[in-house]
């Protein structure tokens, strides 16, 4: 009986070995995610809600309401969107470039407004279960703090973004912009 239970031990090994079936532990395989901004392709509705003096205590909040367009780049590894939107502080333009890549399985993104006229620093994530999160580093009031976009929501009708500030190196966040987005066409 010990025999037959080591060939037969033997011979799992041996199909687990030819099939390449994946051991215990093994990395799974990551999303592409080359397509996990495709979503945003074509022209929306925007209300932003935008906290008015981030990382100081401020609840004072102010609204726009604006438009974009979307289309692809790269042949659909990336993405440019021309946004524009009228609150009570003026008008806003920028521009967000999106690129994709493969190599990491993560998007970056490029913020450029028309106020400051140079590209921001990338912020860099990926997408997990229909929601995208994204980070980088940046200089706030001449101190270093962390950026988090958060994607969710997604439908093929509207979505949710949110941009928050950490000062903390993550341990806190305040969210200081809210965007909700509707289909136009």
């Amino acid at each position: 009986m010990r025999t037959l239970s080591k060939i037969l031990g033997l011979v799992v090994a041996l199909v687990i070995v030819t099939t390449g079936s994946p051991t215990v532990g093994a990395e799974p395989t990551p999303h592409d995610g080359v397509h996990d901004f495709d979503f945003l392709y074509g022209r929306w509705k925007f209300w932003v809600k935008r906290l008015k003096n981030p990382l100081h205590g401020s609840h004072d909040w102010y609204e726009m309401n604006g438009a974009s367009s979307v289309r692809p780049i790269f042949g659909g590894r990336g993405n440019v969107e021309e946004f524009d939107a009228e609150g009570p502080t003026g008008k806003v333009s920028a521009l967000t470039i999106r690129t994709y890549q493969s190599e990491s399985h993560q998007w970056s993104i490029y913020w450029c407004n028309s106020k400051t006229g140079h590209i921001d620093i990338p912020t860099v994530g990926e997408f997990k279960n229909g929601r995208g999160e994204f980070y980088d580093q940046e200089i706030f009031d001449g101190r270093s703090i962390l950026v988090r976009y958060i994607w969710s929501d997604i439908t093929p009708k509207s979505a949710h973004f949110e941009q928050s500030f950490s000062p903390d190196g993550g341990k806190t966040w305040e969210v200081n912009w809210i965007s909700q987005i509707t289909r136009l066409e």
